[in-house]
């Protein structure tokens, strides 16, 4: 279950089955309050959709989940902080991808012969991944020659390759069509209940929120102002 300010049972934090948890959160970039006093609770397994207008404050959660940046005030409880078997994955907008590269090589940046049995092991699932979004066809070609699409499912194949706890997706689906949107989600939900990935995804796309299961983390000017089902949207 995800929980936020405007449900109240919260308090206390009695469990602590959680993965994330932003306790009275507060992000400042100068006279800029990004975030507001938020509180979220994210558990495992979960699908949430972040959403607001733009400049609502988003990506900043995001990287705030990420690790990537400091809270000004309150706490933020983080999967690597409990345990070093979580590994938190962040796919952003600008990709991190290396241009000279081919596709196939970026991929190759996320084999870890800790996680895999070998790098058969790693071929095949990056294969199999390749496949279902229609990227095989393109290994060879460098990221500097891909359009904005392919680029995307290519980070996301490398996030997924990286075998994460967690996946956090900023806006992943600008570049992509209706279908291969909804192809990248169903690979997505397919990890979620194979493999129990849980996946924060900041988007605009109301009726991708529709056409799958998970909650909504609203957020507007800063704060959160809803979290729970998606009969929200």
């Amino acid at each position: 279950m995800l929980t936020g300010r405007s449900l109240p049972h919260q308090a206390g934090l009695s469990h602590q089955n959680y993965l994330f948890h932003l306790d009275n959160l507060t992000v400042e970039y100068g006279n800029v309050r990004a975030l507001k006093s938020v509180q979220l609770t994210i558990h495992p397994g979960e699908i949430l959709f972040v959403t607001g207008p733009s400049g609502a404050g988003k990506t900043t959660l995001l990287n705030i989940l990420g690790g990537h940046i400091e809270p000004t005030s309150g706490k933020a409880i983080l999967p690597h902080q409990r345990s070093s078997k979580h590994f938190v994955a962040s796919v952003f907008q600008d990709l991190r991808l290396l241009q000279k590269k081919t596709c196939e090589e970026n991929l190759w940046m996320a084999y870890d012969p800790l996680i895999y049995n070998s790098k058969n092991d790693f071929q095949r699932e990056m294969e199999d991944l390749g496949r279902m979004l229609y990227v095989n066809d393109f290994l060879n070609r460098k990221i500097e020659d891909c359009n904005g699409g392919l680029r995307q499912k290519v980070a996301m194949i490398r996030a997924l390759l990286s075998r994460p706890t967690a996946i956090l997706a900023d806006e992943p689906t600008s570049s992509l069509d209706k279908d291969n949107s909804y192809r990248l989600f169903e690979v997505l939900n397919h990890y979620n209940h194979k493999k129990g990935l849980t996946l924060v995804w900041a988007t605009h796309n109301k009726d991708l929120i529709k056409q799958f299961p998970g909650k909504i983390a609203h957020l507007d000017s800063g704060r959160l102002v809803y979290a729970g089902h998606a009969c929200f949207i």
